[in-house]
C-alpha cells in the first residue's frame, strides 16, 4: 500500500461507523464498471415481480434471523 493510501486509510478509520460504511460503499462501487442497462432493466423487472408476489401473499417470507442462522449453519457445516 502506498503512503498516500495508508494516510487515507488512517483518516477513514477515525470516522464514525456510519461514515466508514458510506466511504466503504463508495469505494466498492468505484470498482464496478459502468452500469449495464440490460442488467439494470432485468433487475427492475425482477424486483417488481418480487414486490407483486409479496403484496399478493403468494410467497412465504422468513425473518432475517432465521435465514442468517440457516446460512451460517450451511457455511460452518453444522
Amino acid at each position: 500500500m502506498t503512503k498516500a493510501a495508508e494516510a487515507v486509510l488512517a483518516d477513514a478509520l477515525r470516522l464514525d461507523l456510519d461514515a466508514r460504511a458510506e466511504v466503504a460503499a463508495e469505494l466498492l462501487a468505484s470498482l464496478d464498471g459502468p452500469a449495464d442497462p440490460d442488467a439494470e432493466a432485468a433487475w427492475k423487472v425482477e424486483i417488481e415481480r418480487r414486490v407483486a408476489a409479496i403484496e399478493a401473499g403468494t410467497v412465504k417470507l422468513e425473518p432475517w434471523e432465521d435465514v442468517k442462522r440457516r446460512i451460517e449453519n450451511q457455511i460452518l457445516g453444522r
